[in-house]
Parts: structure tokens; C-alpha cells; sequence
């Protein structure tokens, strides 16, 4: 997929209403029970929709850091540039010598946190910026490369209470977070596909957890041979409404933020775009990329129902605190087939695009 710098196909007077006029969109209707992220690396479209006052928040993913590596524009190229320049002078690497992975790797970091910081002056809350994928399985490295994006950022000055620190949710990521947590640095465990990731990002005190309900829907389609669900019954959709009431009832400060959309009735469905998003309004955040924000923002505020409500939600959750070990976990997640294949198929796919992002950076050495 190509890396844009501008897709205008909502102008900003259907995007936030003026005080004359008497549409409310259900963009607006869906601000005022749930905080909103973009789900972007698009500086021009990230800077329209912040103009709306709707969004608090930006999330970037290593497609959308490898997109910007790929650009072309002089915006993108000078973050590559400064990338390569960055990474040569902390690591004493030579014009034309062979690239050291130490190089490298900081180079995809540094790319990572410029990116990050044109976000950060454009929304007035957090900025998600993800650890090396290919580290997900490994504590330990997660951990330290975690340390040194937040040090880059300091540097820039930019306080680590504006960053959120992206981790897959593996164990291992998660235990990354809970190191990382006890230290200040608020982490987002992403890639969760089942009630087992989230309960253990959870109890090990991760800020927030990114449920894809689009792509548990996706799992359940290809099961079932079902072309589609009704909203309420999507199982993505039930899948983050149990973390959510989980989370509530026992009084995890966890932030459940889905990401990752479908259509649940089918996409041949006239609105059905947005079908999950508007079954988990009320939830406590979503990211959502720019094509989903249009279709909201053309819909009618009577769209939006609250259909997550902390209290009540708590108050059906069946689900017991189990306290979850190493030894535990393992055992749970071999029994879960959905959570197994969606996680590993999400990090592959995310390596992919690491990888396209090493070939581009060694051609700038």
C-alpha cells in the first residue's frame, strides 16, 4: 500500500459541525463517550482531523514507519536523513563501510521517535511508537530499545508521559511492559487477540492494550464459513467487550483501546464500515484510521449508542481474577487457537515491513 501525503475526501466543515449548523455527526457523538486516536503516520491527515478537536491521541505502527521510509516527500525524507545521520554518529559507522545491526537498528528507532515527534505537535495527548517487532519474543532487548526510544525522545524534549511504548502481546512483551511500567514509561500492548493476553497485560500493569476485533472477526469468518455477524453478536466485538468488563470489575487501571477494524455484517453492506466501532461505543479509547473517521463523520449522531458502560459491563463480568504465572499462561495458550494464529500471522506481517525498512535504510548509508 502506497504512503500518502494528503487524502481529502471530507472537508473539515462535515467533519466538526459549526455552532449554526444542525448536523452533529456520529464522529462527534462517539468524542463525547470515548476518547478517539488516529490511526496514522499521515502528517497532513493526522494535522486535519486534529483541527477537529476530536482526537486526543495518534498511534503509529512499523507500516506506517516504513511507509514514511518509503515516501518520498521532503517532509519524510529529512526524518530518513536525520535517521542515517543519527545512527552513523552514535555509532562511529563510516560512509561505505558495511552497516552494523547495532547502525541499523538505531537508524528504524530513530525513524520511529522523528516520526513520532511531528505527531506529538499535532495532538494533545499520547503518541504510540513501537518497539522493534522482531524483538517480541525477547524481555530482555524489548526492554532496552524501549529505554533508548524514550531517551530519544527526552532528548527532544519531550516528556516519556506523552509516549506510549508499543509492545506485542506476547509473555514476553508483556513482561517487557511490566519492567517498563515500574519505571514510568507507560507501555501499549498491542497484537491482542484473546482474554488471555489481555488479562496478563493487565495484571502486569500495562497502561493500555490494542484488541483487534476486526482480525478475531476475520478468524471467526473463516471458521464458521459465515459471510458475517450481526454487530452485536461479531465475536471480535465480544472478544473486547469481556476484556473490557474484566478490566472494570476488578478495578485494572488497564485502558482498552481496540484497533483494527471490519465490517461485521459483510462489506457488501451499505455502513457496515464502521459496525464494530459503533457496537463498542463507550469503550474507554479506539484508534481509528482516516477512512473509518470519514464515514463517521457523514453519519447522524443518533448512530451512536453507548454500548460499553463501565458499571454494567462490570457487573455481568463472570470472569474470575485468576493470577496468571509463566507456566500458566503457556498452558492457556495452547488451547488458543485464535489468539495463536492472529498473533503470529500480525508479527510476521509487521517484520515484513521491518525488514522493507532495513533494505531502505542500507541504500541511505
Amino acid at each position: 500500500m502506497a504512503f500518502t501525503t494528503t487524502i481529502t475526501t471530507t472537508s473539515s466543515s462535515t467533519i466538526r459541525s459549526s455552532s449554526t449548523n444542525l448536523h452533529v455527526s456520529a464522529l462527534e457523538s462517539l468524542a463525547d463517550i470515548t476518547t478517539l486516536s488516529i490511526d496514522s503516520g499521515d502528517i497532513d491527515t493526522v494535522a486535519r482531523y486534529a483541527k477537529t478537536g476530536l482526537l486526543t491521541d495518534a498511534t503509529t505502527n512499523p507500516l506506517f514507519v516504513s511507509q514514511a521510509g518509503a515516501n518520498g516527500d521532503a517532509r519524510y525524507e529529512a526524518m530518513v536523513e536525520e535517521a542515517v545521520t543519527y545512527a552513523k554518529r552514535k555509532t562511529c559507522s563510516e560512509d561505505g563501510c558495511d552497516v552494523p545491526e547495532e547502525t541499523l537498528n538505531l537508524a528504524i528507532d530513530r525513524l520511529a521517535v522523528n516520526l513520532g515527534k511531528e505527531l506529538i505537535n499535532l495532538v494533545p495527548g499520547r503518541v504510540s511508537t513501537e518497539v522493534d517487532i522482531r524483538l517480541s519474543y525477547d524481555t530482555e532487548k524489548s526492554v532496552e530499545r524501549a529505554r533508548s526510544i524514550i531517551a530519544m525522545y527526552e532528548e527532544a524534549g519531550i516528556s516519556k508521559d506523552r509516549i506510549l511504548i508499543k509492545l506485542a502481546g506476547t509473555w514476553e512483551g508483556i513482561q517487557a511492559a511490566k519492567v517498563l511500567e515500574k519505571e514510568g514509561i507507560q507501555c501499549n500492548i498491542t497484537l491482542v487477540f484473546s482474554f488471555l493476553q489481555a488479562a496478563a497485560a493487565a495484571q502486569a500493569g500495562a497502561y493500555l492494550i490494542s484488541p483487534f476485533p476486526g482480525r478475531i472477526l476475520d478468524w471467526h469468518k473463516k471458521q464458521s464459513g459465515k459471510e458475517g455477524y450481526p454487530p452485536e453478536a461479531d465475536p471480535g466485538v465480544l472478544a473486547v467487550k469481556r476484556m473490557y468488563a474484566y478490566f472494570r470489575k476488578y478495578n485494572y487501571d488497564t485502558i482498552c483501546m481496540p484497533a483494527s477494524w471490519r465490517p461485521s455484517r459483510g462489506a457488501s453492506v451499505d455502513g457496515s464500515d464502521v459496525d464494530e466501532i459503533l457496537a463498542l461505543a463507550g469503550v474507554d479509547e479506539m484508534t481509528i484510521p482516516e477512512p473509518l473517521l470519514n464515514s463517521l463523520s457523514t453519519l447522524q449522531a443518533d448512530a451512536v449508542k453507548k454500548n460499553c458502560d463501565a458499571t454494567l459491563d462490570a457487573a455481568a463480568c463472570n470472569d474470575p481474577d485468576f493470577r496468571l504465572t509463566k507456566e500458566s499462561f503457556a498452558s492457556y495458550w495452547e488451547t488458543d487457537v485464535c489468539g495463536q494464529e492472529k498473533l503470529k500471522e500480525g508479527i510476521d506481517a509487521f517484520t515484513s515491513e521491518t525488514e522493507k525498512l532495513t533494505k531502505i535504510l542500507i541504500d541511505k548509508f
